[in-house]
């Protein structure tokens, strides 16, 4: 039986099968979306990188956030809008299995550097006068290599107990891109093994590390109602609960999509929950973390105005 099987050289990703004119909204709105997150990453970590005020270990780590929004978004949103348009457009394997692992190294990665930077803000907010010590370059450079070489350690795990199984039919992968429990279901054999192991990628990339941002964050919080500044007050409290919400949406989803029961429509019920992943969070990471900040946008317009006043002078 082994023999008359033919082995999977491409897939079909099936996307949204909503009808021609509303693909072509989708496309439209889509577009959007992804220059938006490019343009405000991109924004956010030119600015990082040409203003010196910048250069601290909070923005440090923005600027990875940054890089790993951009990466996100190209590694998934580009084959879904190519989908949008022509539905039956196939993708290759070894197209289709780079796209899983990326999109897991990426996500991993964002997971930890939320977590660094949850702990960045406790140690500002309460130990402040610790904070350069405990915070230095070296172990903030650290700190972001880990996150970077773990993630993708992680991901090649999952890559390597994907690529052992055999795929001989079908074909059709109902998703937008190739996440992982979408690619497995095509698998002709058992996946046990890869879903122990999700599962317990889950645990301890999602769970563990939400724990560790809850708790560092309710320290945070009994630190700001002890704030005798009201000004003090409000900006540590503005800035902290920016953060919540990207950790919220992120973390939130992941769990939901990764750990909860299933229901009668998992498909499709992931497809909208990704859509937080592959478009809303990297376009609202730089508008929540940065444009909220008074001083990345004093730093925007200090750039700007630099920039009309040398161009006015050649002129």
């Amino acid at each position: 039986m082994e023999e008359n099987q033919t082995m999977v050289t491409e897939f079909i990703l099936l996307g949204f099968c909503l009808g021609p004119r509303i693909h072509l909204v989708l496309f439209l709105l889509f577009s959007i979306f992804y220059m938006v997150t490019l343009l405000g990453n991109g924004t956010i970590l030119g600015i990082i990188c040409l203003n010196s005020r910048l250069h601290t270990p909070m923005y440090f780590f923005l600027s990875h956030l940054a890089i790993v929004d951009m990466a996100y978004a190209c590694n998934t949103v580009p084959q879904t809008l190519v989908n949008l348009l022509d539905e039956m457009k196939p993708i290759s394997f070894v197209g289709c299995i780079t796209q899983t692992f990326l999109f897991l190294a990426f996500a991993h990665t964002e997971c930890l550097l939320l977590v660094i930077m949850s702990y960045d803000r406790f140690v500002a907010i309460c130990h402040p006068l610790h904070y350069t010590v405990i915070m230095s370059w070296r172990v903030c450079t650290i700190l972001a290599a880990a996150s970077w070489i773990l993630s993708f350690l992680l991901a090649l795990v999952h890559l390597v107990l994907i690529l052992r199984l055999p795929f001989c039919g079908p074909h059709e992968i109902n998703h937008f891109f190739c996440e992982i429990l979408s690619v497995l279901k095509l698998a002709c054999a058992d996946t046990t093994l890869n879903q122990v192991v999700i599962f317990a990628a889950c645990v301890f990339i999602l769970v563990g590390p939400l724990c560790f941002v809850l708790v560092s964050y309710a320290r945070i919080l009994l630190a700001i109602l002890k704030i005798q500044s009201g000004e003090g007050r409000r900006k540590a409290f503005s800035t902290c609960s920016s953060h919540l919400c990207v950790v919220g949406l992120f973390f939130g989803s992941a769990i939901i999509m990764y750990m909860a029961p299933k229901s009668q429509h998992p498909e499709e019920q992931q497809k909208i929950l990704f859509l937080f992943y592959s478009f809303f969070n990297p376009m609202l990471n730089p508008l929540i973390y940065s444009l909220r900040n008074a001083q990345v946008k004093g730093a925007l317009r200090g750039t700007l105005c630099k920039e009309n006043h040398t161009h006015w002078c050649y002129v």
